[in-house]
């Protein structure tokens, strides 16, 4: 074999190599936007319950017998929920978020004056769609995130993904509050 043949057979294989690597690169960014993508979906959708609850316990606020600590419970959450950091903080805040609407939903039950109030209703229904959207997204950006630490952490890509600085991703979990029964005691 030549010189020029062996440099020409050389060149062939870093170009293949630097192509598959530039490939592995590509997969990495795309699996990462997607991740965050997902995130900011529902992110929105969480922005949009936030703002939601305040005019809910305003109207429940509107019964005079309706119980404080249930009220001052989701209030309290509603502000760890809109303050946390990062997915793992943000999903353990917004769990008891859950946890807390779901008393309010159950204690609500007990109270038909304020059931029969038709913006109690609306806010109820539209803060329940919120619930069943976050949970569909929740399942998207965890998909999103697997597949993105799956890639950074096999072989190839993981050399790839190593120089290009990616970390695993949290995954969006299902707080333990959110499988739990809602315990309802009456104060009457």
């Amino acid at each position: 074999m030549t010189g020029i043949a062996v440099l020409v057979v050389l060149g062939v294989v870093v170009f293949a190599v630097a192509g598959y690597g530039a490939a592995l690169y590509n997969r990495v960014i795309f699996l990462k936007n997607q991740g965050d993508r997902a995130w900011y979906n529902i992110d929105v959708l969480l922005k949009q319950r936030h703002d939601e609850i305040p005019k809910l316990i305003g109207v429940c606020e509107g019964s005079a017998r309706f119980e404080r600590e249930t009220l001052q419970r989701v209030i309290v959450a509603r502000t760890a929920a809109v303050g946390a950091a990062g997915v793992a903080d943000r999903a353990k805040a917004e769990g008891e978020l859950s946890a807390a609407m779901g008393k309010l939903f159950a204690v609500a039950e007990s109270y038909p004056e304020l059931k029969s109030i038709a913006l109690f209703s609306q806010l109820t229904a539209r803060v329940s769609s919120l619930e069943s959207e976050i949970a569909d997204r929740r399942e998207f950006y965890n998909e999103s995130v697997t597949n993105y630490n799956t890639a950074i952490e096999t072989v190839p890509t993981n050399i790839v993904a190593g120089w290009a600085h990616a970390h695993p991703r949290d995954l969006f979990k299902v707080a333990a509050a959110d499988t739990a029964d809602v315990e309802v005691k009456l104060n009457l």
